[in-house]
């Protein structure tokens, strides 16, 4: 896990400074403060997907290429075996396993995503990024937090949404969830 983080700052990093971005820039981009973006790119801090996404946008990338380190190849179809998707740990208890890296052009990243249950009362931070989400609830019952709204979902549930708008998941019962999320 702590490995696939730095790798990803390394390639932050080398994207930063290839395309001659300053740290304030990309800090900016990610909507966070230097300091902390800098530690993202040591390896050092969480890394969430919709910052990651927030970079990609902005400066043309593949997200898979900052997440992953791999170029898309394919463009008439990609397969995942189950359990094959390159993944990739931000933090311990969220885990994300991509279902698409390997299709190039895609217009949407669609994700499985396993949280581990946290300590009742542990905050969750609250997360935005471009674009719309959908997400499919497949086993244990997740919260989600959207704005100032809060709903539940259990298996089958899903949920469309402005991604712009503040959310975080939380995994319910003590029991590990995993839902599909699509992020368009």
């Amino acid at each position: 896990m702590e490995e696939a983080i730095k790798q990803i700052g390394e390639r932050l990093k080398g994207l930063r400074e290839s395309l001659d971005i300053s740290v304030q820039e990309m800090a900016e981009t990610c909507g966070i403060t230097e300091e902390k973006y800098l530690k993202m790119e040591r390896g050092e801090s969480d890394l969430s997907v919709s910052k990651l996404y927030k970079v990609s946008s902005r400066y043309g990338i593949a997200l898979d290429i900052l997440m992953f380190g791999e170029e898309p190849h394919m463009s008439a179809y990609f397969l995942t075996r189950n359990g094959k998707g390159v993944s990739v740990e931000r933090v311990k208890a969220y885990k994300y396993q991509s279902l698409a890296s390997g299709f190039r052009g895609r217009r949407a990243a669609p994700f499985l995503v396993t949280v581990e249950p946290k300590p009742a009362g542990e905050p969750v931070e609250m997360d935005i990024h471009p674009g719309q989400e959908f997400d499919i609830v497949w086993t244990g019952r997740m919260e989600l937090r959207l704005g100032d709204k809060m709903f539940v979902l259990a298996p089958g549930d899903s949920i469309y949404f402005d991604a712009s708008q503040p959310h975080c998941m939380r995994a319910l019962d003590n029991m590990t969830l995993k839902f599909l999320a699509i992020i368009l």
